[in-house]
């Protein structure tokens, strides 16, 4: 356990804004985490934990409490009981793309196409973190994690932690406060055993990959494909590219009633949320009378593309505000990026641009991606 001089938090973001903390320390075991933790909690300081800083956006002044980075690594392979599949325990620190290449080496399906997406493992329930129709939720087991101000750390498992698109119970949501406080100390997946090859199924990433049928295809080739993917579009880290300088996509997809999909001009791109296929209906004993009551029908929600939205409200990529530091990115209209040395201030003032013009010419608010950190839109 360590505690160290506070780094500049726009050196270990990804969107390069925030000043230094009033304290650091760093974690590199599990053991270290936890008592840095609660020796955090045991002083009654603010703070939060950061790993690899891609899904943040800090505000220019000092964060006034601590910052715990969590540095621990590690993958241990353990037996699922489940045929033809493996289960993975990884540490909170790990970085989340290393884990999809060791996964994809090994032939283990059912993340590759999460290939390229930045920060650490720890990171990734908390958000369930997805790309090209895949998501953690799908593979996730179980984490292990440690309850603010806790003695022990407990095995929670993920039908648990209320997982939905981009959110969790663990996520600190745009003004307001996570629904369980808690710090992820290491991650259990579920994986297939193949040969090395798979058959997509999921029709975004199908069309991602420019695939027509149901043909298996090497894990290898996807993971490849997808990080062409997604450098073409400014989403692979390159500190030679100044549309890579961001913290990803600031805006989520919105999630709408159908209702209200259907007021968005035809050809904005949509897709519906896949509905609970397994929904349980109990009837108590009691009253049971022979006769099973009809389901209701509930209102499909749709997501739409945030992307398409901002676009067609008249923002266009590589757009900026006069004198600003900060612009889209040249590649990609949900990407807010740092083109050197603009503050959170400049990107704070791109973002509210951006989110009063798709509210004037949509009605729809975009919410923001990444945690804030002493910083408001």
């Amino acid at each position: 356990m360590t505690q160290v001089e506070p780094i500049p938090l726009r050196t270990l973001t990804t969107l390069r804004t925030g000043g230094a903390p009033e304290s650091m320390r760093e974690a590199a075991t599990t053991a270290e985490l936890i008592s840095e933790l609660q020796q955090v909690w045991a002083t009654g300081d603010e703070w939060f934990v950061l790993g690899g800083g891609s899904n943040l956006f800090a505000g220019d002044a000092a964060f006034e409490g601590t910052v715990v980075r969590i540095l621990s690594r590690g993958i241990e392979e353990v037996p699922s009981p489940h045929e033809g599949r493996v289960r993975l325990r990884v540490q909170a620190g790990h970085d989340w793309d290393d884990l999809v290449a060791y996964a994809v080496e090994r032939g283990y399906a059912g993340i590759e196409a999460m290939s390229g997406i930045p920060g650490t493992v720890g990171a990734a329930p908390v958000q369930n973190v997805g790309a090209y129709g895949q998501e953690i939720q799908e593979t996730l087991v179980e984490v292990e994690l440690l309850d603010e101000h806790a003695a022990e750390p407990v095995t929670v498992p993920a039908s648990e932690l209320a997982l939905g698109f981009r959110t969790s119970v663990l996520k600190h949501h745009y003004g307001g406060v996570p629904q369980r406080r808690a710090v992820i100390l290491s991650v259990t997946l579920d994986l297939a055993v193949t040969d090395g090859t798979r058959v997509v199924r999921g029709e975004q990433l199908r069309r991602a990959l420019g695939l027509e049928d149901d043909a298996a295809v090497p894990l290898a080739w996807v993971r490849s494909t997808v990080l062409e993917t997604r450098a073409k579009k400014g989403m692979l880290l390159d500190p030679d590219d100044p549309d890579t300088a961001s913290a990803g996509s600031f805006f989520q997809n919105a999630i709408v009633p159908e209702s209200v999909a259907r007021t968005l001009p035809p050809e904005c791109p949509r897709w519906p949320v896949t509905p609970d296929l397994d929904a349980v209906t109990v009837i108590p004993l009691s009253g049971f009378t022979g006769a099973v009551p009809p389901l209701a029908d509930a209102p499909a929600d749709v997501k739409v593309s945030a992307a398409w939205l901002i676009e067609h409200s008249g923002i266009r990529k590589g757009f900026k505000l006069p004198r600003s530091r900060a612009g889209v990115s040249t590649k990609h209209a949900l990407a807010l990026t740092n083109r050197g040395g603009a503050t959170a201030a400049e990107v704070s003032e791109l973002a509210r641009f951006i989110q009063n013009r798709v509210h004037s010419e949509f009605g729809l608010l975009l919410q923001p991606e990444p945690v804030l950190v002493e910083v408001e839109l």
